[in-house]
């Protein structure tokens, strides 16, 4: 990794972060159990911009309804705690929860960003759904595409952008002060890792990404997008460190071997079922999570693709 010159930024950002606490941020989770997902709130305690990161917008398969509870709660806490938002970050498009970004927007402004790898993600999925040509396969329904080791603010803290692909093609960490935001590639310890037998995922690409963010500092925090509760734990987790990461990952801790990682991985990803909301919210999230345009009577629809995953 001596050659990683975005990896060396990121730790040189981390180790300033943790030298200097006013370069450290304010962080709130916000865990939607229907998904599983922990949306965050990020901030910097002395200027009040903030950055929210894979906001969830509530959707009832069964009936086809939106509703915004959980995006509500985010708002609240924005609005009493006079945040400013900046940033409506996601780490990938998601396959098991539809994207707020866009009812935030509206509410709360901010730029909407994501890694600069969706464009091969809208190109898989546009063609399984037969989007037409009037979805456009460039980005252009984000405002700010990161590449890897691309930096950022959120008011004076540093941030940095890390590419981890493997769970998808594009999924990204984004590192802000000393804290970690790294999506769906890893699970708390005892969980292991995320799947990777999504079009465009690969095994050997997650486990490289995974040593990846293990090279950060042993004190590094990391926040996970999603969690399961393992069999044994009661309560639900999101934040964990490289630390603990690297000595009790169930699937990739110290010693295990790429190999060893990759035969695990294939075959616990063939026993998988498909997440229920994966037809809904990679539809929705390849167009930065709008809803597809409504036809002529005013609906909008989204497809599912029948006898073609």
């Amino acid at each position: 990794m001596a050659d990683d010159r975005s990896l060396n930024r990121a730790v040189a950002q981390i180790e300033r972060a943790r030298a200097d606490k006013c370069l450290r941020p304010s962080i709130a989770g916000f865990f939607d159990e229907a998904t599983n997902t922990v949306s965050y709130v990020v901030h910097d305690p002395k200027t009040d911009e903030a950055a929210i990161i894979d906001s969830v917008l509530d959707f009832e398969a069964a009936s086809g309804r939106t509703s915004n509870g959980s995006a509500d709660r985010i708002i609240e806490y924005v609005t009493s705690n006079n945040l400013k938002v900046i940033w409506l970050i996601e780490t990938h498009a998601h396959a098991d929860h539809i994207s707020a970004a866009p009812y935030l927007q509206e509410r709360l402004g901010g730029k909407l960003a994501i890694g600069r790898d969706i464009i091969r993600v809208q190109e898989v999925f546009g063609k399984l759904f037969n989007a037409g040509t009037d979805f456009e396969r460039d980005g252009s329904q984000f405002d700010k595409l990161f590449d890897d080791g691309e930096t950022f603010k959120v008011g004076e803290l540093e941030g940095i952008a890390l590419h981890v692909p493997g769970h998808t093609p594009a999924d990204m960490a984004f590192i802000i002060g000393d804290a970690a935001f790294v999506g769906d590639t890893i699970f708390m310890p005892d969980f292991g890792t995320a799947r990777a037998d999504f079009p465009g995922g690969d095994a050997h690409q997650l486990y490289r990404s995974i040593r990846r963010l293990l090279s950060l500092p042993d004190e590094t925090r990391l926040f996970l997008c999603h969690d399961y509760k393992a069999p044994g734990r009661d309560e639900y987790a999101w934040e964990t460190t490289v630390k603990q990461q690297r000595e009790e990952n169930v699937h990739v801790k110290d010693g295990v071997s790429e190999e060893d990682f990759v035969e695990m991985r294939t075959s616990r990803d063939k026993t998988l079922a498909m997440p229920n909301l994966i037809m809904p919210s990679v539809q929705v999230n390849i167009r930065g999570g709008r809803l597809p345009d409504p036809e002529d009577n005013g609906v909008s629809y989204i497809k599912i693709p029948v006898n073609a995953v």
